[in-house]
């Protein structure tokens, strides 16, 4: 005898002003937690490590959520999981690592920031959205404030560094669009950690054949691994992949720029960065682009789909 799966319910579409903010703000606070990957990664994990800070970061917490969430992937969704894993998790992971490891100043922000002009070009074959010059110019407002705030004077630029930053955008802005292109089959906590256990099983051999075995950890070291699988990952990822598969594509891929915005500020915080008048500036253009692009014309209907039997 075998089980029929039940139809699930559709997911809900904010129809309504006020629903709409909440889901903005909700999904927010994932590039806000994600702006303190960097202080992070230079002051409380092991040098040299980017595998294993990015298998650490997914695998963990995609085990968990794909257990909370009791849901196995069925069909062609094998597949796109793994796919979608491996943009939105594992090849990111490990490419923001060494970017982080290898850029000085925080430049790999900058690379970070051309994401919503990446996710408007291939929002028009994959999608069939419209570029609109609006977006285009939002788009270049946002990598020239983050250009202000990281880039304050002579640094060295990190070939592998840049490269790394350049293509880990690339699959994040990949992952968005696909994304919304085939929808969310499940609830988002399975959702999350199919994406995000395909994802470290993907980074777990690299880790173990390029780095070997991880060090003996120090306190520090573990709490921020456990920082960055539990808030900065498992947290921020559900939240999310719920506003990409129901927010407009342009108004989440900005909301992106929180995030280097966060960094400058922690780093002014917690490590003592002055920030100077241009980078005040820069922070100032970055927030008005995000709060700007939030003003786009109304949204379209999600594509999640509902799933069938």
């Amino acid at each position: 005898m075998t089980a029929t799966a039940l139809p699930l319910p559709p997911v809900a579409v904010p129809t309504t002003r006020r629903r709409l903010g909440l889901l903005t703000l909700a999904t927010a606070l994932a590039p806000v937690t994600w702006g303190t990957t960097y202080v992070v990664t230079t002051e409380w994990l092991p040098a040299d490590r980017p595998l294993l800070a990015a298998t650490a970061r997914a695998l963990p917490a995609g085990l968990v959520l794909a257990a909370v969430g009791r849901r196995l992937p069925r069909g062609a969704w094998w597949w796109k999981a793994a796919v979608l894993g491996v943009l939105n998790t594992g090849a990111f992971f490990a490419l923001l690592f060494v970017a982080a490891y290898r850029l000085p100043g925080g430049i790999a922000a900058v690379l970070g920031a051309a994401q919503p002009l990446l996710v408007a070009v291939l929002a028009v074959p994959l999608l069939g959205e419209r570029l609109r010059g609006r977006t285009l110019g939002l788009g270049l407002l946002g990598v020239a404030g983050v250009a202000l705030i990281v880039v304050t004077g002579p640094v060295a630029l990190d070939p592998v560094g840049i490269v790394a930053g350049l293509a880990g955008t690339a699959c994040m802005g990949t992952g968005v669009v696909l994304t919304r292109r085939w929808g969310r089959p499940v609830p988002v906590l399975a959702f999350t950690g199919w994406q995000l256990a395909a994802g470290g099983l993907f980074l777990l051999p690299l880790a173990l054949a390029a780095e070997g075995l991880p060090p003996a950890l120090t306190a520090g070291q573990t709490g921020g691994l456990l920082y960055l699988a539990t808030v900065n990952t498992a947290l921020a990822y559900v939240l999310w992949l719920r506003g990409v598969g129901s927010l407009p594509t342009a108004r989440v891929s900005f909301l992106g720029l929180l995030s280097p915005v966060v960094a400058a500020t922690v780093g002014w915080v917690l490590l003592g960065q002055v920030l100077s008048p241009l980078q005040l500036a820069g922070t100032a253009l970055a927030l008005a682009t995000v709060v700007l692009a939030q003003r786009s014309p109304s949204p379209v209907p999600s594509r999640t789909p509902t799933p069938t039997p």
